[in-house]
């Protein structure tokens, strides 16, 4: 269509037609995130017209979340290997026009201040201590704990900006620049906690991220285990893949929408982690 015909259409969202309307959003869905500028041009104009305002929010969020299922789909089916993609996928469901360029950037900054700390001759606890300084001291990551229950807990960029968030968003930005830096640093699922492994064939041992960065073993993992009276498994112990992460993101951020009670973002959201179930 030309921007003429597009312009004529977008206007007929106020149209009192109920039918008209329904044809219109039908055309508009199939034009795909290129109608999104056009709706948010309609949209300005609409600042008198409560009931068509709301009309067009929610055809943009459509529009929107379908970009997103198919960001999501097209992650999943290449392998879901780039965690910070991944992560950025999730981010964009509230925040649509964020640029995981931005996100890159504060990744890459943090990477290059750690890696002017290591050397080649330190053994992987001081490596530790090291990330701890910078992340955890300087760049002052650290627990939303008196808000734990809030969806920014899960958006990379919310927690990168506030510095607060919750253990597997803090162990995701950990990690993210650990392996930048080459380090065998991975995530580990464990019963209402996220963790992360230092793994080589020699050395493993564990780090809380959520709790200042502390180093601990196996055997206060099976403590932690033996006192939830659940049955320990390998995979409390071992890394989990990139969807292993993103998935329990996506829980934990139903999660919090159903603790605010928004139970249509909760259906959302239980569709994105569905994609990743499958």
């Amino acid at each position: 269509m030309t921007d003429t015909e597009v312009r004529a259409l977008v206007s007929l969202i106020a149209d009192n037609d109920r039918e008209v309307r329904g044809h219109v959003e039908e055309q508009l869905m199939l034009m795909g995130e290129t109608a999104i500028p056009w709706l948010e041009q309609e949209l300005d104009t609409a600042s008198f017209d409560g009931e068509l305002q709301d009309r067009i929010v929610n055809l943009i969020h459509k529009l929107q979340f379908d970009v997103l299922i198919q960001r999501l789909q097209n992650w999943h089916l290449l392998g879901g290997t780039d965690l910070l993609q991944g992560m950025w996928i999730v981010s964009t469901y509230q925040y649509p026009d964020l640029d995981i360029a931005t996100l890159r950037q504060v990744i890459d900054r943090l990477y290059y201040e750690t890696w002017l700390q290591l050397r080649d001759d330190m053994n992987p606890y001081d490596q530790i201590r090291i990330l701890n300084q910078v992340l955890l001291d300087e760049f002052k990551l650290g627990p939303n704990s008196r808000n734990f229950q809030s969806p920014g807990n899960s958006m990379i960029n919310v927690v990168i900006e506030s510095k607060k968030g919750n253990p597997i968003t803090l162990c995701v930005i950990y990690m993210l620049v650990a392996q930048k830096l080459g380090l065998p640093i991975y995530g580990v699922n464990l019963p209402n906690m996220f963790i992360l492994t230092y793994k080589t064939l020699n050395t493993q041992f564990y780090i809380n991220v959520f709790n200042r960065g502390i180093i601990f073993s196996r055997q206060d993992i099976e403590n932690y285990i033996r006192t939830l009276k659940i049955q320990p498994i390998e995979v409390f112990f071992e890394p989990c893949t990139t969807v292993d992460i993103i998935r329990r993101v996506l829980r934990n951020l139903i999660g919090s929408f159903e603790h605010l009670g928004e139970h249509y973002k909760v259906e959302e959201v239980t569709r994105l982690k569905d994609l990743l179930d499958d």
